[in-house]
């Protein structure tokens, strides 16, 4: 077994790129631009993604903004924007969440803009950030988890690689106060994918 790893100590870039997009940790100042995405998005968010009941004001989106932008440098969460390279826009969030860094073992979750749903921006930036979980961060194991109706973020998982471990039955409670089923996939280091 390793030992302990200060996560504190850890010294890593705050942001990448991969074909299309720069992936950064958050800011101050990006509230606006990421309440937008929000706004324009709200109806494909709110089955899947509890923090949009009930939808955030700019004020709330800057407010969490910034408490992940001080959770990055504490090594806490890696949240991570991702902007695109030809203009600038805000495509969506994802990162590295519910860090264990004994492991080290990370679980990206994403989400996209509406209007750019479909055009490959997640899976590309899942691949990226798999890519800097393994290379940088040394992860030994990378997951996903999803509600098992959200088929388009099963696909993402599938598409960058990841292999279905199971599916936790009734494991937490749906937006709509259902209970749902997660499914879970994941990486390891070693897999080839």
């Amino acid at each position: 077994m390793p030992g302990h790893v200060n996560p504190l100590l850890l010294n890593f870039p705050d942001h990448f790129e991969t074909a299309r997009l720069l992936l950064r940790a958050p800011r101050p100042g990006d509230g606006r631009v990421v309440n937008e995405a929000i706004q324009e998005s709200v109806e494909h968010l709110r089955p899947w993604m509890p923090w949009v009941h009930p939808v955030p004001s700019v004020t709330d989106t800057e407010t969490h903004s910034r408490r992940m932008a001080a959770k990055f440098i504490t090594r806490e969460d890696l949240a991570l924007y991702l902007f695109r390279k030809s203009d600038g826009l805000f495509v969506g969030g994802s990162g590295l969440h519910r860090i264990d860094w004994s492991v080290p073992r990370f679980e990206i979750g994403y989400w996209v803009r509406a209007s750019l749903e479909g055009q490959g921006y997640v899976t590309e930036a899942v691949n990226g950030i798999t890519r800097f979980a393994f290379e940088v961060l040394g992860a030994q194991r990378v997951e996903i988890r999803c509600d098992s109706r959200n088929t388009r973020s099963a696909a993402v998982a599938r598409r960058a690689g990841y292999t279905l471990e199971g599916c936790l039955r009734h494991d937490d409670w749906s937006p709509d106060g259902t209970l749902r089923d997660t499914l879970v996939f994941a990486r390891i280091r070693g897999d080839e994918k």
